[in-house]
């Protein structure tokens, strides 16, 4: 059972806070956004996208004195959030620390846990200093909600799972639904695997098929149910302005595969072999590098379905795996 702890340092800081410093606060007639989590591989692509559409963007960090923003973006503390909200027209958290980061011990279980309630908990709790509440949070979560899944197919009703990272998506969630009492619109987007070309999984998978060290890992029949980083951003922007996005959406492509399959498709992108390793031995070597963490990022997986996004119709640019490894990897 995953226990809540008290406010980390960085939240604590007393309410309310009279005045944001920067463009976002004080100004008319320009939609204004407030991210947490803006430095992250999703977080920054969306900063990218709300400037290209000409939005006044403010990044809520720990440490906004040390992060690089591009220019049009703000950063600033916690304890400013009750200003940075006032007026805001949408807000997106996507804040937590890494899950494949480094391995998994007790404290950085706790971490993963911490990070991702504490920062939601005090998004819902500023709301409470606000007149003019912003019109809609959008709360990411992982399909690691359902846990492991062999071949069934899961969408938006399936029931959650029980191992680590279904119990911290369930708590990450339930603390998001508090914000509808705040009469705030509440859209908790389930994410699969990101896939871009700068950060997340693909590097790293793609790593050892450069080097002629690809495999398919485990059995190979896990499902891997991915998304491509630009309809991932294009699902944030739409859930924030279409008034029909509400409650649990999974962020995933319509067309999820199993992990041996995409390494196929992989490995022929990149014009390597892959080697046929017992899956035995894939197994331990992946625990023996990773630890715990090994299981849910690796050697299983679900294959998850977008059934509301697509009852909404919402267009993918990249339904296909094909069609973003062709688009990811295209200066390979």
């Amino acid at each position: 059972m995953l226990r809540k702890g008290s406010l980390s340092t960085e939240l604590r800081s007393s309410f309310p806070i009279p005045k944001a410093q920067g463009a976002v606060v004080g100004r008319s007639g320009l939609r204004k956004v407030v991210v947490a989590g803006g430095t992250g591989l999703v977080g920054r692509h969306l900063v990218e996208a709300l400037l290209q559409q000409k939005a006044l963007v403010a990044v809520v960090s720990r440490r906004p004195q040390r992060i690089h923003l591009p220019k049009g973006a703000e950063a600033h503390e916690w304890r400013e959030l009750p200003a940075l909200l006032e007026g805001a027209d949408e807000v997106f958290n996507l804040a937590g620390e890494g899950l494949a980061d480094r391995r998994w011990s007790p404290d950085r279980k706790e971490a993963i846990l911490q990070s991702r309630t504490e920062s939601t908990r005090r998004i819902v709790e500023a709301l409470q200093w606000v007149s003019q509440k912003p019109s809609v949070l959008v709360n990411a979560s992982a399909i690691g909600y359902y846990g492991p899944h062999a071949r069934t197919p899961l969408d938006e009703e399936s029931a959650p799972g029980q191992d680590f990272l279904a119990q911290v998506c369930q708590a990450w969630e339930q603390e998001a639904d508090a914000v509808v009492a705040r009469g705030v619109r509440l859209v908790k987007l389930r994410l699969g695997v990101v896939l871009a070309r700068d950060g997340g999984a693909l590097p790293k998978m793609a790593r050892p098929v450069r080097l002629f060290l690809g495999c398919t890992l485990g059995t190979g029949r896990q499902g891997f149910s991915w998304i491509h980083i630009d309809d991932l951003v294009q699902l944030l922007l739409e859930a924030a302005r279409n008034p029909n996005y509400e409650g649990v959406i999974n962020a995933t492509s319509p067309r999820p595969i199993s992990q041996k399959v995409f390494m196929h498709l992989l490995a022929r992108r990149l014009h390597r072999p892959l080697w046929p390793l017992p899956a035995a031995l894939t197994r331990v070597a992946s625990t023996w590098l990773l630890g715990e963490l090994a299981e849910p990022m690796l050697l299983q997986g679900a294959f998850v379905y977008p059934k509301k996004a697509q009852m909404l119709g919402f267009q993918y640019a990249f339904e296909k795996p094909e069609a973003a490894l062709a688009d990811l990897l295209k200066a390979t």
